[in-house]
């Protein structure tokens, strides 16, 4: 299977190396409109100069048909390149946020669903073995219903780029992850949303880098959300911790250790899932199968646009200060 990526930077360099380990996937160009970029990954990766392009049109005009794109720009970005490549017939892999906005997500969503072309959004953190052991025992019932959940994230990253720049960078380019994770253990959306967001004095960031949530999701479960990006120290993994109370007992993330503890029980820490493949490995994977054999694919953007609902609600939230209801 061919792809071209769309974006060689940044977070280009995990599809880079992914690719690069992949049996089934190969490159067949790139798109990079940064020169310096171009030529720092040229030496970095050995690839070939005449393969990297300005532009999707002038990739595809040079290199003919491909099997795939894998969108790495920044989410503004986003949809110009998706449906680029849908008009053209190609499947797109796109790195989450699927858009810089709900109208751009909403569009891109409608032009998959026109052209009956795979739209497929890179929710890494869905396909961890962290992930995937916790959702197999919620699954699994043995804890009973799920009353509530709180998750707690504090990292100090300094990125530069288009995330210091942006007005809600936890919430649009980093919380979405434990939104999506949200809903993928939830089986479920939320119904209404209460924030707010702050950005503290010493904050590298341009926009609002913490942020405190309240949901409650359409099964009735709350759902509490503490996050920030600007934490001088004592951080918790990129997953985040979390805590699930159920009817029968309590389940935990904590510092990447999935732990149970049933009623009166101890709670020794669970052994994860033996996975083949986790991040971007799971994801190009997926997307192979996807074009090759039409499996469906982890997030689809038929699911995923709930999930960037749910962030523009959060943002709505915290810039209004009122209560966000959303449709069941």
């Amino acid at each position: 299977m061919k792809v071209i990526q769309v974006g060689i930077g940044g977070m280009g360099n995990a599809w880079l190396k992914a690719v690069s380990r992949s049996d089934v996937v190969e490159f067949a160009g790139f798109v990079e409109i940064s020169d310096e970029i171009a030529a720092v990954q040229v030496d970095a990766y050995n690839l070939n100069p005449a393969t990297i392009f300005k532009s999707l049109p002038q990739a595809l005009a040079a290199l003919g048909p491909v099997d795939g794109i894998i969108n790495v720009t920044p989410p503004q970005f986003h949809k110009d390149v998706t449906l680029a490549a849908l008009d053209a017939g190609i499947p797109v892999l796109t790195e989450k946020p699927l858009a810089g906005t709900l109208a751009d997500a909403q569009a891109m969503l409608a032009k998959a669903n026109e052209t009956g072309i795979l739209l497929t959004v890179a929710q890494n953190y869905r396909c961890s073995a962290v992930a995937r052991t916790v959702k197999k025992i919620l699954d699994s019932g043995e804890l009973g219903a799920i009353g509530a959940v709180d998750v707690r994230f504090f990292k100090g990253p300094h990125f530069g780029g288009f995330r210091e720049e942006m007005r809600h960078p936890l919430i649009i380019d980093m919380a979405i992850h434990h939104f999506d994770m949200m809903r993928y253990f939830l089986d479920s959306s939320p119904a209404s949303i209460y924030g707010r967001s702050w950005n503290p004095p010493w904050s590298w960031f341009s926009g609002d880098a913490s942020a405190a949530v309240n949901m409650c999701f359409q099964n009735d479960i709350i759902a509490t959300y503490t996050g920030s990006w600007v934490a001088q120290g004592v951080e918790t993994p990129w997953n985040a911790n979390w805590r699930f109370d159920c009817a029968n007992g309590v389940l935990t993330i904590v510092d990447d250790r999935v732990y149970v503890q049933m009623l009166g029980e101890a709670m020794p820490p669970i052994n994860l899932l033996s996975v083949e493949r986790q991040g971007q490995d799971y994801l190009l994977h997926d997307f192979y199968e996807a074009v090759t054999s039409s499996q469906p694919t982890i997030a689809p953007a038929q699911d995923n646009i709930h999930t960037v609902e749910m962030v523009f609600a959060v943002v709505d939230a915290c810039d209004t200060g009122q209560t966000i209801m959303l449709d069941k």
